[in-house]
C-alpha cells in the first residue's frame, strides 16, 4: 500500500513521570501530529508512506525530520524553511 499524508509536525514537550507542568522542572521532547503518526503507524506495519510538510531549516526542524525519517517513512518531499513550528504540552 502506498500512502502520502500531508500535515504539520509539531514538537511535543512532555512532562518527565506524568508529573504536573508546575511539579517540573523540564520536559521531554519527541514528535508528532495526526498526519506524521499516520505515515508512521503504515511504515511500522511494512507499507510505503510518505509525509509531506514544511520544517524549519534549523537543528529542530532536522530533528523532527529525522524523526518520522527512523520509523521509514519518506520524507524526500519535505519543504525547509520558515520561523515556526507548532509546539505542543503534554
Amino acid at each position: 500500500m502506498k500512502v502520502v499524508t500531508f500535515g504539520e509536525i509539531m514538537l511535543r514537550l512532555k512532562t518527565p513521570e506524568n508529573l504536573r507542568i508546575m511539579q517540573s522542572d523540564g520536559f521531554e521532547a519527541s514528535y508528532g501530529g495526526a498526519e506524521a503518526n499516520v505515515a508512521v503507524s503504515l511504515a511500522m506495519f511494512e507499507g510505503q508512506s510518505a509525509f509531506i510538510s514544511k520544517v524549519l531549516n534549523n537543528p529542530v526542524g532536522m530533528a523532527a525530520l529525522s524523526e518520522v525519517r527512523h520509523y521509514g517513512v519518506n520524507t524526500e518531499y519535505m519543504l525547509r524553511g520558515g520561523n515556526r513550528l507548532g509546539i505542543y504540552f503534554l
